[in-house]
């Protein structure tokens, strides 16, 4: 079901990257009530065209493939790319040379805004025991994290040159529920990840905005405050799941790093160094 929300937002047509993805598949019914056409694009497989759909697959490394997909495109929610650590030449073609396209695709086309879906690992680094705001200085955790703080700035450059908005968002743990212990604090419910989005679409002036995306949890390590004037208001806490999530994890381990540092296992030594 979709999150209840207040903005009467539409769009004539509104581009979702990434829509095969998890989240992708999540957001895509939820987006067509926002838009006259929704246009969905993805290196894998999307299925047919629902009503009000255009489906455009694509690979985000190909240049021309991708000024072809902004066309005539007022914003975009751009998922697109990688979203778990992999080598660098897999994450450099999908996350950075695939988010360059995208941004100069959009400034050609006159496309007036995109969300971005950046992440919590660009400061995975940082301990448990710290709350960031949106202005710490970027610690990422892999070569996952550090795409997206390449797109981070991407987004700022292009908004301090060409003027192109963006919202930055640095999705925590979008699930049907937290899967453990840290999730209790990264978690981002699908209701406000869909709520979040259409505030990061609605909101008048953003210019570059950068902001975490969590739902409104007990325990948070990110603080919000710079970015209240994107009106995200979530709804949703991971407390109902707090009592699963300890049975599941019942003892954390503090000489792991994956137990103190806000990335979780992203900041372990893996076989990608």
């Amino acid at each position: 079901m979709s999150a209840p929300t207040t903005s009467s937002l539409r769009f004539r047509r509104l581009l979702l990257t990434g829509a095969a993805g998890g989240l992708g598949r999540v957001l895509r019914p939820r987006l067509k009530t926002r838009c006259d056409a929704l246009r969905v694009s993805d290196i894998a497989e999307l299925g047919a065209a629902a009503p009000g759909e255009e489906v455009q697959r694509a690979d985000l490394a190909d240049r021309a493939a991708v000024f072809a997909l902004l066309k005539d495109v007022e914003a975009v929610v751009h998922l697109g790319g990688l979203s778990t650590e992999h080598d660098f030449d897999a994450i450099l073609q999908a996350n950075i040379v695939g988010s360059y396209n995208v941004y100069e695709a959009a400034r050609r086309a006159g496309t007036r805004r995109i969300v971005f879906a950046s992440s919590n690992h660009v400061t995975g680094f940082y301990r448990q025991d710290e709350v960031l705001t949106p202005a710490a200085m970027p610690r990422p955790d892999g070569h996952y994290g550090l795409s997206k703080a390449f797109g981070e700035n991407l987004a700022q450059f292009y908004w301090d040159r060409y003027g192109l908005e963006t919202v930055s968002l640095r999705i925590g743990s979008s699930f049907p529920e937290p899967k453990d212990r840290r999730m209790l604090a990264t978690w981002l419910s699908y209701d406000d990840l869909e709520r979040l989005v259409v505030a990061a679409l609605a909101a008048p002036v953003v210019g570059h905005t950068v902001m975490y995306g969590m739902s409104d949890n007990a325990v948070a390590w990110w603080d919000n405050s710079s970015a209240h004037h994107v009106g995200y208001r979530p709804q949703d806490s991971s407390e109902p799941f707090r009592a699963a999530a300890e049975a599941r994890q019942p003892a954390i381990d503090l000489r792991d790093p994956a137990a103190v540092c806000q990335g979780g296992a992203f900041v372990r030594n893996g076989p990608f160094e």
